[in-house]
């Protein structure tokens, strides 16, 4: 049974099918690794783009070099319900915005939501999207938080609330419009934590909802490695990430993200639209 986010795959391979049974919550499956970004790179394209006016930030060429990898590797953009795989029908990152007076000690210093992204999307669109998200959560215009502030403004109903969310995401049953509120049914979460001056995290994978992938960037770090021979220290900006093993396998996984890393050893292949958009071959 197809859903409203996802196309219910039928033929994907036995192992993963049996899999999805046997790790049956999303926190079963969950596989963690680090990549360690090297950051010359990026600061060398950014300067280049501002000489010629068209400001890049690092968060849209992290965000953008994810765009492109789920346009080449579809998929990253499956996701297990039920023990039912799925291919999402759409490219959205959940995202953590912090607020203006993120750092001052209040309790709510951030909100989060989701920005929608078409594999098309150079890094110059991805920009624009994100700056437009930005915006748009600083000045409080959030779905996710109006659904939470009704779900919490009647004394007893959260719980009962909750539990007919879960069932209803349990069994295809949300509407489509809940889906598109919900920060939780996304292809990937991405929060930067060095916006906020700390390191990255391993953060885990949802069971509600749809989310496969938790990306969390940290501080810059450096880096030994060898260059001729010598051990040198390279800036590099740390991804801790986390992802459910039930929708690829680990060979496809490190297909994926050693061609993120050759995004972001030249930020200018994100440059334009993708030339290589592979449709999920399960559908």
């Amino acid at each position: 049974m197809n859903r409203a986010d996802g196309i219910q795959l039928k033929h994907t391979d036995v192992m993963y099918r049996i899999a999805a049974h046997i790790m049956a919550k999303r926190s079963d499956a969950q596989n963690a690794i680090e990549l360690f970004i090297p950051q010359a790179p990026i600061k060398a394209y950014m300067q280049e783009k501002r000489k010629e006016g068209k400001p890049v930030s690092h968060l849209a060429i992290l965000m953008g070099g994810f765009v492109r990898l789920f346009a080449e590797f579809p998929a990253l953009n499956r996701f297990i319900v039920n023990k039912t795989p799925y291919a999402r029908k759409e490219l959205a990152f959940g995202m953590v915005v912090m607020g203006a007076k993120a750092g001052e000690g209040t309790a709510n210093e951030g909100t989060m939501s989701k920005v929608y992204f078409d594999p098309h999307d150079d890094i110059f669109e991805v920009e624009r999207k994100i700056e437009e998200y930005i915006e748009k959560n600083r000045r409080g215009d959030n779905a996710t938080e109006e659904i939470m502030r009704k779900l919490t403004a009647i004394p007893g109903i959260l719980r009962g609330a909750v539990n007919v969310l879960k069932w209803g995401d349990k069994h295809g049953l949300l509407p489509k419009s809940i889906i598109d509120a919900s920060p939780f049914h996304c292809s990937m979460v991405f929060t930067n934590l060095a916006s906020i001056r700390t390191n990255h995290i391993y953060h885990h994978c949802y069971d509600f909802g749809t989310t496969s992938m938790v990306i969390a960037a940290g501080n810059p770090r450096e880096i030994p490695h060898l260059k001729d021979g010598k051990v040198v220290l390279e800036k590099c900006i740390p991804l801790g990430m986390v992802m459910d093993e039930r929708i690829a396998s680990g060979h496809y996984f490190a297909n994926a993200f050693r061609r993120y890393k050759e995004f972001m050893a030249d930020p200018h292949l994100l440059e334009g639209p993708a030339p290589n958009i592979v449709p999920d071959p399960e559908i």
